[in-house]
């Protein structure tokens, strides 16, 4: 079924019969609650909650009702879990739409924290992520695929790497300068960069070799000035309409470009896309392989390096006096929908107030936010 009709019957669905049936259960809902309503109803999150009832023993929490708790919060913006549970014992639409009917059956805070950890192990909303866009977008053709990383500050402290120092045994002699004689056997002394590792690897082995501890992260923004944080990297692929289409956590102190292989192998198995989007930070060889391969037009700002600054300066001065650009240029401007995601996810859904540590917890946090996110870009779409 094509995106649009796909869309266009949730929604004629929720408009014509969730919205009138919660408001003669509940009351009138406002603009908030119409939009958790919206987000849970077209992620349907507690499909992908496992349950064993009957087993020996207490029965545990409604691990189902705290999955679309954890929705309501990245929704209403709530930056911590006991502000959820006291707006959940204190609202009664919310509480019932998350699926308690008393305020005594909310679970504590305990509760709210361990299964938070059983979330973030399994990555629920990763997977319902997943999901949502590979459904949705079995049948459409994405245009461009917007790639940039986003920094997320955490309140851990940065793991200290150590150097394992070579053994003295292992270390070649130290070769002289200049040409080697014929016949000489030049033996390789320079390791092999992570872009030229992922050429040979497989999706699970590149994932496996980045590195997601917290770390010391350092960027320059747009006005120049460099700026550092202590925490993660999230690299997000957006596709055309403002969607998230896939997303890796990395420690902060990876290079933006050591990520994009993997990531856009991955966008690669949920859409069709004919053009991947990038700044400068990507403008790699292995890179522009790697999207040519997948079938894809790479479009990647230039990085001058070794002193080609000027001329690429220049050559840029006298294309914009002429009035010239190319339509590479012209669809390289696509790439603002990268900078929207970040700051919608940052300012509407959570992405400044990570109180969780580790990896895990705070990709499951963030994951939160970036699902409520998707459902509402994809709703846009009939509008």
């Amino acid at each position: 079924m094509p995106l649009r009709e796909l869309l266009s019957n949730t929604w004629s669905h929720i408009q014509g019969f969730l919205f009138p049936m919660l408001q003669d259960e509940v009351g009138p809902l406002t603009d908030k609650l119409k939009q958790l309503v919206v987000v849970l109803d077209v992620a349907r999150i507690e499909a992908f909650v496992q349950m064993w009832p009957g087993l020996p023993g207490r029965p545990p929490a409604d691990r189902q009702a705290i999955a679309r708790a954890f929705v309501a919060k990245a929704v209403l913006g709530l930056p911590q879990t006991n502000m959820l549970i006291e707006r959940l014992v204190a609202d009664k639409m919310l509480r019932r739409l998350c699926g308690w009917e008393h305020r005594g059956e909310v679970p504590s805070e305990a509760t709210f924290s361990r299964a938070f950890a059983a979330f973030a192990a399994a990555e629920l909303p990763a997977r319902v992520h997943e999901a949502l866009i590979k459904t949705t977008h079995a049948e459409r053709l994405v245009g461009h695929i917007a790639r940039d990383a986003t920094a997320i500050e955490a309140r851990e402290k940065p793991v200290k790497i150590e150097r394992a120092e070579p053994a003295p045994q292992s270390v070649p002699p130290k070769r002289k300068r200049g040409r080697p004689r014929k016949g000489a056997v030049v033996v390789a002394t320079k390791k092999p960069r992570r872009l030229e590792r992922q050429a040979g690897m497989t999706l699970s082995e590149m994932l496996a070799d980045l590195p997601t501890h917290c770390a010391v992260g350092t960027k320059r923004n747009a006005k120049g000035h460099t700026t550092s944080w202590i925490g993660y990297k999230l690299h997000i692929d957006t596709a055309d309409g403002d969607i998230p289409v896939s997303c890796l956590l990395t420690s902060a102190s990876l290079h933006d470009s050591q990520a994009a292989i993997p990531l856009a192998t991955i966008s690669a198995g949920r859409v069709t896309s004919l053009y991947d989007l990038m700044d400068s930070a990507y403008d790699a060889p292995e890179i522009r392989a790697h999207s040519q391969a997948l079938g894809h037009v790479p479009i990647i700002d230039v990085n001058p390096r070794r002193g080609g600054k000027a001329a690429h300066e220049n050559e840029a001065r006298a294309k914009r006096r002429a009035n010239y650009r190319l339509a590479e240029e012209l669809r390289y401007n696509e790439r603002s929908a990268a900078e929207r995601v970040n700051s919608s996810l940052k300012d509407s859904y959570g992405g400044r107030c990570v109180w969780v540590r580790g990896h895990d917890k705070v990709f499951c946090h963030l994951m939160f936010g970036i699902l409520a996110l998707t459902v509402e870009q994809l709703m846009r779409l009939l509008t």
